[in-house]
């Protein structure tokens, strides 16, 4: 059963497992294959399926309803993925470790406030905010700026730091206005 959210679109269902999960999933065996595979037409393409992925899930889960599971996993294969990628971004040397740090700042900022959220046995999510959805569009086109081999690389991982630090931000600025029992 689904319930409804207050704009009538499906909510979570109370299913363990949705439509919008079975996409969310294909991106972890893509984050290893981005790891393994090394001709940058390749990366190319499972950069292409995985920003799919991740777009489609979201329209799905929104369309057809998600899951309890869903609202763990689609971010924790969103990080996985981005882990990867940024992993083979530093181990080519094209970004210092301070510059990936700084792409990934929204990203360590989030899993250290859910660790905390956790420890704290209070855990909760914030409803999806522009500025992160920023961060997600400025990381991809920053992977793609290293697999292209653009002189752009360097400026768009500032840029994506610069975004990361706004959404953080804006993310603790509503935190207790709009935190919700994970899950809903």
């Amino acid at each position: 059963m689904t319930e409804s959210s207050e704009q009538g679109v499906p909510a979570i269902t109370g299913t363990w497992w949705s439509p919008a999960d079975a996409l969310t999933v294909v991106r972890v065996p893509l984050a290893i294959a981005f790891v393994v595979v090394g001709d940058a037409g390749w990366r190319i393409a499972i950069l292409a399926v995985a920003a799919a992925t991740d777009l489609a899930d979201g329209l799905v889960a929104r369309r057809w309803g998600g899951s309890r599971l869903g609202t763990f996993l689609d971010p924790v294969a969103d990080k996985l993925f981005t882990a990867c990628a940024f992993g083979v971004v530093l181990v080519s040397g094209a970004l210092s470790p301070l510059e990936i740090l700084g792409v990934l700042a929204r990203d360590v900022a989030a899993a250290i406030a859910f660790v905390a959220t956790v420890l704290l046995r209070r855990p909760a999510s914030i409803p999806a905010r522009l500025g992160g959805k920023a961060v997600t569009v400025c990381q991809l086109l920053t992977i793609f700026a290293f697999l292209a081999g653009s002189a752009l690389l360097r400026p768009l991982a500032w840029a994506t730091a610069a975004v990361a630090l706004y959404a953080i931000w804006d993310y603790q600025r509503v935190a207790l206005r709009d935190q919700r029992p994970l899950g809903e």
